[in-house]
């Protein structure tokens, strides 16, 4: 047997045993629940990767709640092409990020309306999934009471999932959450003088 045949075996029987273990994982989970998802992180991709999730979500015909805290652009490609879309309610509901408004008590007005929508999502069982778009900065600076946002996720229908995103996530949200991604960011084109470019940040 030449060496590329014995690599190939070895290759084949890694696999195999790859294969036994993965599909003995696969039958041990066996419930179904709604899922509480948290991408935070300094790392670009948060909102993105949940708008991956809302793509998902509609092309198996489910209904999607989107509420964008703190942003306020209406520019988005996400928000242009979504919004458009049967079986999405897209909200956008900040008034900029907090440099820029300056303002702590109109971001908290702004946060309070902007939760009113997401509770209302969160209640009803017709949503199967709701984005919750940098909601972590509401959290994290107290613009809404943090006990009032966990008992209306934690109450949220048994199927509904939920998908939080944003940097600095409390504690009180990564215990509750169900899968966690923590975005990282080893190198970013904007630190080397590269403005926000359309299609790709925005």
């Amino acid at each position: 047997m030449s060496d590329e045949q014995q690599r190939n075996e070895r290759h084949k029987v890694r696999m195999e045993r790859k294969k036994s273990h993965i599909d003995a994982r696969i039958a041990e989970a066996d419930i179904d629940t709604g899922l509480l998802l948290v991408l935070t992180g300094n790392g670009k991709g948060k909102s993105s990767s949940a708008f991956g999730m809302v793509a998902r979500a509609l092309g198996h015909g489910m209904k999607v709640g989107v509420v964008q805290f703190i942003k306020s652009r209406t520019d988005t490609g996400e928000e242009g092409f979504f919004s458009r879309q049967p079986g999405v309610e897209w909200h956008v509901m900040g008034d900029g990020f907090t440099w820029d408004t300056q303002d702590r008590e109109k971001d908290i007005a702004t946060a309070g309306k902007a939760w009113d929508i997401a509770s209302r999502m969160l209640r009803d069982d017709s949503f199967d999934l709701v984005v919750l778009d940098e909601m972590t900065y509401v959290m994290k600076y107290g613009y809404v009471d943090s006990q009032r946002i966990m008992t209306d996720l934690l109450s949220r229908p048994e199927m509904q999932h939920v998908v939080v995103t944003g940097r600095g996530a409390p504690d009180v949200l990564l215990e509750a959450a169900d899968t966690i991604t923590d975005m990282q960011v080893p190198k970013h084109a904007f630190n080397a003088g590269i403005r926000a470019q359309k299609g790709v940040e925005w």
